[in-house]
């Protein structure tokens, strides 16, 4: 990724988040410095100096802006966004309306984007989503349809029914039969990820924006079973662990991984997780490990088939020539987790 003045600032004006994490801006006028996403009005040219890591810009003398908080590990959200997800986990049954927001003070146009920058859904969306996970529930604990339809806010049994199947893809009354899969969304430095997982461990792990969530979730349901919105102790360590990734403080997840494959598939993955962080492998050396070096386009379909992002780290397959190939995160996440990883690791070697 390139770093030059020039580019940086560009990425200052367009608050571009690919470098976020491994790049800061100083501005001599004020001595604060920021992330390049800082929402603060931004300086004339003259006046910018770029680091590369927080330490550096303060070691030249510049204080953290009150704003973007550079220090913090996880990017500022607005406070509306933090409050009104707080409001949801206390108030899971709630039905939210946009007069709702008004009496809270927000706007419910600028909670509406929020909403669907971080997760692709609208605050309603996103509030309606938590209550049917609460209906799941009341129905697998033998409640009646009608007790579950009333709890998720419906007052109509045929929009309620549909909106279970679009959830969890089966009709409510048949829920009590299947294994049911828990999803809930995590928020990540570099943005919302979607989790989706059982007693066993992690089957799904995907950013908001990669195109093949739908499809990568409709297959879950049909290999493994339906889904719903909810609570579970795997998502709550997997959220621990992640944090600790973030942080730099962990580098191999503890956390099981039963994300359904070929056996063809199942072994890439495997291999996946045997490359060190701070390390990459091209499709060839990953084909030539697995005693198939013959294999290396099948190697790259199972690479994009992987549905458990970082954890099994198909970020560290790069091209034979070094480039940064296709990644359904986007790329600047690849290249982002790649050198947070390698700051990791020479941290790590100087210890």
């Amino acid at each position: 990724m390139p770093r030059d003045d020039d580019t940086l600032f560009a990425a200052l004006i367009a608050r571009d988040p690919s470098y976020e994490g491994f790049a800061y801006v100083g501005v001599k006028t004020t001595g604060i410095f920021c992330r390049l996403t800082c929402p603060a009005r931004k300086p004339k040219r003259t006046n910018v100096i770029f680091f590369s890591c927080r330490d550096a810009a303060q070691e030249a003398g510049f204080r953290p802006c009150l704003r973007c908080k550079p220090l913090d590990i996880k990017p500022p959200a607005s406070e509306a966004f933090h409050t009104l997800k707080e409001r949801i986990k206390t108030e899971p049954d709630r039905r939210w309306s946009a007069q709702d927001l008004k009496t809270l003070g927000y706007d419910p146009s600028t909670v509406r984007r929020a909403f669907q920058r971080e997760y692709g859904v609208t605050f309603v969306q996103y509030a309606r989503s938590q209550r049917l996970g609460l209906a799941v529930d009341t129905l697998q604990h033998g409640g009646s349809v009608t007790d579950a339809q009333l709890d998720a806010g419906y007052e109509s049994g045929s929009g309620f029914r549909e909106a279970i199947n679009r959830l969890i893809g089966d009709a409510p009354v048949r829920t009590a039969a299947h294994q049911i899969l828990t999803a809930q969304w995590l928020d990540t430095p570099i943005g919302a990820m979607l989790a989706v997982v059982d007693d066993a461990g992690i089957h799904l792990l995907e950013f908001a924006e990669r195109k093949a969530l739908p499809k990568e979730i409709k297959r879950l349901r049909e290999r493994v079973g339906p889904i719903r919105f909810g609570h579970h102790p795997m998502i709550d360590r997997l959220a621990g662990e992640l944090e600790q990734y973030f942080s730099g403080q962990l580098t191999a997840f503890a956390i099981p991984v039963v994300q359904k494959g070929t056996a063809f598939e199942a072994g890439v993955w495997d291999a996946l997780r045997q490359i060190p962080a701070g390390q990459t492998r091209s499709y060839g050396a990953l084909a030539a490990a697995m005693d198939r070096p013959n294999a290396v386009r099948a190697v790259a379909r199972a690479n994009g088939a992987n549905q458990v992002a970082i954890i099994v780290p198909c970020h560290r397959v790069i091209g034979a020539d070094g480039s940064m190939t296709g990644y359904g995160g986007k790329i600047w996440r690849k290249q982002w987790l790649l050198n947070h990883e390698q700051r990791m690791a020479l941290s790590q070697s100087q210890t």
